[in-house]
């Protein structure tokens, strides 16, 4: 379970990486939600590296949710 702290952090990066995803295509967000959760619970909670992890995510979602 993450802290407070790592919680607020992946929901900002989460909020920032998926600003321009269409409300119409929350798989996207779900997506990219995913792959930040599981990066974060596996140690890496520094905004840029799970900044990266979102916009790899994001990259890397099928192309229906881009």
């Amino acid at each position: 379970m993450l802290d407070a702290e790592t919680t607020a952090l992946v929901r900002k990066i989460l909020d920032e990486v998926c600003a321009a995803v269409s409300h119409d295509e929350p798989g996207a967000r779900l997506h990219v939600a995913s792959k930040l959760l599981e990066s974060a619970s596996k140690g890496e909670t520094s905004a840029e590296g799970l900044k990266l992890v979102g916009q790899q995510a994001l990259v890397g979602a099928p192309t229906m949710w881009r």
